[in-house]
């Protein structure tokens, strides 16, 4: 397949929030074009639109995987499924068959390595990191593990390239999409079809402080005064959002189809509209139950390119500054608007790109002919997987 890409760019404005935490508890930050900037991080908005494909049932669950360190525990529940009578043994078989897939050391955290001698229950062996499987994957291995389970050091001995095969196959869409990091046998990592960068505010900002306070409803009246005090920083912004797709690599990952019968157009597409949809929709919810700040984007404008992958962050180095009571999303807009067609210019854009906006509201009227405009968020989703499922038909 020939090189393509999909770049996704959205506007969004969020309240005051704390979306992404750092280690001292305050909003991420960065300096850009010399001035603080309101930051999250890429790793937050990529948990959330895995989150997001789950939860709103984007993807069927055999499309999608399990990341944790409890992967033993995760193989051994699929192990009974198969075969009860191994209730007993399963989690031993799940150790020993993850460690031979993926070349693993599954054993009890050291720090929960006592319990047992204080009389508590045995702690379930664990990866030292976290483990990424897809569902098809883990059924997999639950069949080979039942398929050996009356010596398992024998049949691994015999089989162990088979068990790295089933780990190396048929990889969930959102292995192919994040890439998948095995520390300790890298010939089963994947590379990650997709990058995120870190969405920055458009222009300056500063992070505030909320003193508050929570009253005792026991307290009397000879009782005056707050239960608790405490803290919380946060900041408002509009954010610049980007993401790309590498269609190519995308393909590669997930190889001919999680399904037998369908062509990889079909899988290919389908991760491809997941993700649109997952990322312009999702949201991280870092203190939302303090700040229930549920916003959407105003802005969403899709690339399909076969040159390379290309952010408008630039437009931005020059802060935003807002005119009195005018807010940041209107300039925002108009340097979007200025900066796509004169770096497309300077560099020869392909013929070839094509272009999708979605907008919201009058502030965004400047980028009205900027591409072809969808009415909604399915729209956009649908068409943009119609014309990479034709590129993606098309021979290299």
């Amino acid at each position: 397949m020939k090189r393509i890409f999909l770049d996704v760019h959205a506007l969004q404005t969020v309240p005051p929030s704390n979306l992404n935490r750092d280690d001292t508890g305050a909003p991420k930050s960065a300096v850009y074009g010399g001035v603080p900037r309101a930051r999250v991080s890429s790793q937050a908005w990529k948990r959330a639109t895995r989150t997001y494909f789950r939860d709103e049932h984007l993807l069927d669950p055999s499309e999608l995987g399990v990341r944790t360190k409890k992967v033993a525990e995760v193989l051994a529940e699929r192990i009974v499924a198969l075969e009860p009578s191994l209730e007993g043994a399963a989690l031993t078989l799940a150790a020993e068959v993850i460690e031979a897939a993926t070349g693993s050391k599954i054993e009890v955290p050291k720090r929960k390595a006592g319990a047992a001698k204080d009389g508590q229950e045995e702690p379930a062996p664990q990866s030292k990191y976290l483990m990424f499987l897809s569902a098809r994957q883990l059924e997999g291995l639950a069949r080979f593990a039942v398929d050996g389970a009356d010596d398992i050091k024998a049949y691994l001995k015999n089989n162990k390239a088979r068990a790295k095969a089933i780990a190396d196959t048929r990889h969930s869409v959102d292995i192919a999409l994040f890439g998948r990091m095995v520390a300790d046998s890298a010939d089963i990592n994947v590379d990650a079809a997709v990058q995120v960068a870190h969405a920055i505010s458009v222009h300056r900002v500063e992070n505030e402080s909320d003193y508050y306070t929570a009253v005792d409803d026991q307290n009397t009246d000879a009782e005056p005064g707050a239960g608790m005090i405490g803290t919380v920083d946060f900041n408002s912004a509009t954010l610049y959002r980007y993401a790309t797709i590498a269609v190519h690599q995308l393909g590669e990952n997930l190889g001919q189809g999680l399904r037998e019968d369908e062509p990889l157009t079909v899988p290919v597409r389908r991760a491809v509209e997941a993700f649109v949809h997952g990322f312009v929709a999702s949201l991280p919810t870092g203190k939302i139950n303090t700040f229930g700040h549920h916003t959407l984007p105003d802005v969403v404008i899709v690339k399909l390119r076969t040159t390379r992958p290309v952010s408008f962050v630039a437009a931005f180095e020059e802060p935003v500054t807002s005119e009195l009571g005018g807010g940041h999303v209107r300039e925002a807009v108009g340097r979007l608007a200025e900066y796509i067609p004169d770096i497309e210019r300077a560099y020869g854009d392909s013929e070839s790109t094509s272009t999708w906006v979605l907008r919201v509201g009058p502030a965004t009227e400047k980028l009205t002919g900027l591409g072809e405009e969808t009415t909604n968020l399915t729209t956009l989703v649908s068409s943009v997987g119609s014309a990479v499922a034709a590129r993606v038909e098309k021979p290299a």
